[in-house]
């Protein structure tokens, strides 16, 4: 693949490519002091969130930018940047300079028509190398006008981690979009009534947009309801102090490196953060899972995370050979980022960005950690998976750890610094195997600054882990989008094929049960 446009792409950070606080003052508001960054947006170094968005058409660079102008670009974060210096790290306002954001690659037309799907995910993959220019806002839009066999053109959008979590910045993007049926209206999402019907998995682990927050004790019962009643919501209690303190003292233990998920072959070797990654993505259909949700009674999510321990466990196998032992199970497990500040929605955001202005809305990071075990075993039934992730999600429903490790964060970081609690997040991350998540998405087709959406893949790099695995849905679709250390995992499209074979054999399992019981 050719090099980038020299006069196109950022130049390479200058020595001193952090702005004092007397230059960031002078380019910024004068009557603002700026806003502190929060102690998760210092520990993010290098953390970025990528997101390639297929669009049905050619770029049309004139509407593309003139939307940049009054959304995004007027963003108190996207128009801000981190001031490192003094006794206090600060977000401070400054010009924004289109031409130095929007970035027209120069790539090798041969290689484009030979195979453009390669073309875009070789692209993709050297934005996990490139370092950002930090005196600027941290964020780029990267054009890539060439058809693909999913989209006529895409555009792919690269935010440093620091300006917020993954789910606030998904939602950021769609408010920048808009209704295909009816330009003037923002996206719909998923209806009240879906919304109802999918309560509980609002409360799931990667379950981002919640109804209540993930940490939620459960309600007092009225002293009508009796005493049967109320001990029972004693016991549920109980059973929660229990959980959180036990997933505590594990996020503890693996913190100070006392406790390491097994080494797999999924493991990342040392360094992996640097390395460079490689996104691949699959679509798959979002009704093959609400069908396999509505049968076994559970959440999209726990069909998710019963179709990637299955994927998992089917690539392990078949990497190992007849070899290993088959009915031995493994155990590793992934870290989920859990803002427990709750999403802005869309029209709130699109709001924000209309007046330059946070108007009271809360944003940024302030994450708390879950820890989710994955299982590798074979299972005769592929139900089993949807069946065992279900246990797994539902304890995790019955404790507070989320927002207990988000306290343990901040007291770490009061007490010791910002450089003992990133130390101690790094190797808190390290001493797992995998990172996972899941977002819901619009449920009608959506246009990007007049061009329709064919697709959202977002992902994210800069962590020591070797494979992160995002789900993604849109309309009736959802994909999967695999991010991997580009040297150690040459065969990611073999995985990609273990996640559609294992949807549909879990699929095909409900079918054939559900026909079983209507005999029977």
């Amino acid at each position: 693949m050719g090099a980038h446009g020299a006069s196109l792409l950022p130049p390479p950070p200058p020595a001193l490519s952090i702005h004092t606080r007397r230059q960031a003052m002078a380019i910024g508001d004068a009557d603002d002091d700026g806003e502190p960054l929060s102690p998760t947006a210092r520990m993010f170094h290098d953390f970025y969130i990528v997101a390639v968005i297929g669009l049905g058409t050619p770029i049309d660079f004139e509407p593309a930018r003139a939307g940049l102008e009054v959304t995004l670009v007027r963003h108190p974060r996207f128009s801000s940047i981190r001031v490192m210096d003094g006794p206090e790290p600060r977000w401070v306002r400054t010009a924004v300079n289109l031409d130095d954001h929007i970035i027209v690659p120069d790539l090798d037309r041969a290689a484009i028509a030979a195979d453009p799907d390669r073309a875009l995910e070789d692209y993709v993959a050297s934005l996990s190398t490139l370092p950002m220019d930090q005196s600027r806002p941290l964020w780029e839009l990267h054009v890539l006008d060439f058809p693909t066999s999913e989209a006529a053109s895409a555009a792919v959008l690269r935010v440093h981690h620091a300006l917020g979590d993954g789910a606030s910045l998904v939602s950021l993007l769609l408010a920048c979009t808009r209704s295909a049926a009816d330009p003037k209206a923002p996206p719909a999402m998923p209806s009240a009534a879906s919304a109802a019907a999918a309560a509980a998995a609002a409360q799931a682990p990667g379950a981002r947009r919640r109804a209540r927050p993930v940490y939620g004790a459960p309600p007092r019962p009225a002293w009508s309801a009796g005493a049967m009643a109320f001990a029972a919501w004693v016991v549920s209690c109980a059973v929660l102090a229990w959980h959180t303190a036990v997933d505590v003292a594990r996020f503890v233990s693996m913190a100070l490196g006392l406790v390491r998920d097994p080494p797999t072959l999924f493991a990342g070797v040392k360094g992996v953060e640097s390395r460079r990654k490689r996104f691949v993505m699959r679509t798959l259909s979002l009704d093959d899972v609400k069908l396999v949700k509505h049968a076994l009674g559970c959440t999209v999510n726990d069909v998710l995370v019963g179709v990637t321990s299955a994927a998992l466990s089917r690539y392990y196998f078949r990497k190992l050979g007849d070899d290993h032992d088959t009915n031995r199970r493994t155990c590793f497990r992934s870290v989920l980022f859990v803002n427990l500040r709750p999403t802005p929605g869309i029209q709130q955001l699109a709001r924000m960005m209309e007046s330059g202005k946070h108007n009271d809305l809360k944003w940024g990071n302030r994450l708390g950690y879950i820890v989710l075990p994955f299982e590798i075993v074979k299972h005769d039934d592929p139900l089993d998976y949807v069946r065992d992730a279900k246990k797994t999600v539902d304890r995790k429903k019955h404790s507070f750890e989320a927002i207990a490790t988000h306290l343990i964060a901040e007291t770490v970081t009061k007490l010791f610094g910002i450089e003992v609690s990133t130390g101690l997040f790094h190797r808190m991350i390290s001493s797992t195997t995998v990172l996972f998540s899941n977002m819901i998405g619009p449920a009608e087709p959506i246009e990007f600054y007049g061009h329709p959406v064919a697709y959202i893949a977002p992902s994210n790099f800069g962590h020591p882990s070797a494979l992160t695995m995002h789900w993604q849905s849109y309309m009736d679709t959802i994909k999967i989008i695999l991010a991997v250390d580009d040297a150690q995992f040459l065969d990611a499209h073999d995985l990609l094929d273990d996640f559609a074979e294992s949807l549909e054999r879990i699929r095909n399992a409900t079918l054939s049960t559900f026909k079983a019981q209507v005999k029977s």
